[in-house]
């Protein structure tokens, strides 16, 4: 009994520490799409998106409108995006997105991860031509007939249409479509459950296991770190 305790109680920290950094990260993209668009979401894309994948986070409509308040403020709208390139053990490429607001502080931090994981930090530019950029919207699937949404989306820069693992419809498009792609989703009135803005690597390698498990350790410390948001990779 006392077994069965412990591993829900690890369990519930551990899915509380998931929705912490969840909310810690929208909480930081808010302060950066505010800066860089205003606090009103009609007229700011970009805050229209993360407060839509807010909802699906389950982040209380309160603490959203309160960080777009502290993200007006003097002291809370200094975060940027920054992306970090670099190789983990094997050959793997990443792509490291980050949100901070001392970037002296993040590097130093994101280089010392990929020593000790045997990975190495590289340049600018090192690995990003490895990796498309693209948006990716996730659409219920209730009412969509995937041919007819295909037709109507390839003028808005659509690049693929399929399902994920939930049964979902999953929109693709370029980054620079992002924006048309989202206007044109809510124009024709579909429920959006959450967007995203990626990386996805043009080829993948494939390593064994083992070597797997060194990547994804390398990947683990990366995403502990308050400042980094996402990981992208090239492994299979």
């Amino acid at each position: 009994m006392g077994r069965i305790f412990e591993v829900r109680k690890a369990t519930m920290f551990a899915r509380y520490d998931r929705m912490a950094k969840q909310f810690t990260r929208v909480g930081r993209e808010i302060a950066i799409a505010v800066k860089k668009g205003g606090p009103d979401p009609e007229n700011n894309p970009m805050l229209r998106r993360i407060m839509q994948n807010a909802k699906s986070y389950n982040m209380p409509k309160d603490r959203v409108e309160s960080a777009i308040k502290n993200a007006m403020g003097k002291d809370t709208s200094n975060y940027d995006e920054v992306l970090y390139e670099g190789y983990a053990p094997h050959g793997i490429a990443l792509m490291v997105v980050t949100t901070t607001d001392n970037t002296t502080r993040t590097v130093a931090n994101v280089r010392s991860i990929f020593n000790k994981g045997g990975g190495n930090l590289g340049n600018s530019g090192s690995v990003g031509f490895l990796f498309h950029h693209v948006g990716v919207f996730k659409l219920k699937p209730e009412g969509i007939n995937m041919e007819d949404l295909e037709l109507e989306l390839i003028d808005f820069g659509l690049e693929e249409v399929g399902e994920d693992a939930e049964g979902n419809v999953v929109v693709r498009c370029g980054f620079t479509d992002f924006g048309n792609m989202q206007k044109a989703l809510e124009e024709k009135g579909l429920s959006v459950i959450s967007s995203e803005v990626e990386w996805h690597p043009e080829n993948t390698l494939e390593i064994s296991q083992e070597q797997q498990d060194d990547v994804f350790k390398l990947i683990a410390k990366l995403e502990e770190d308050d400042d980094v948001q996402q990981v992208f990779h090239t492994m299979a």
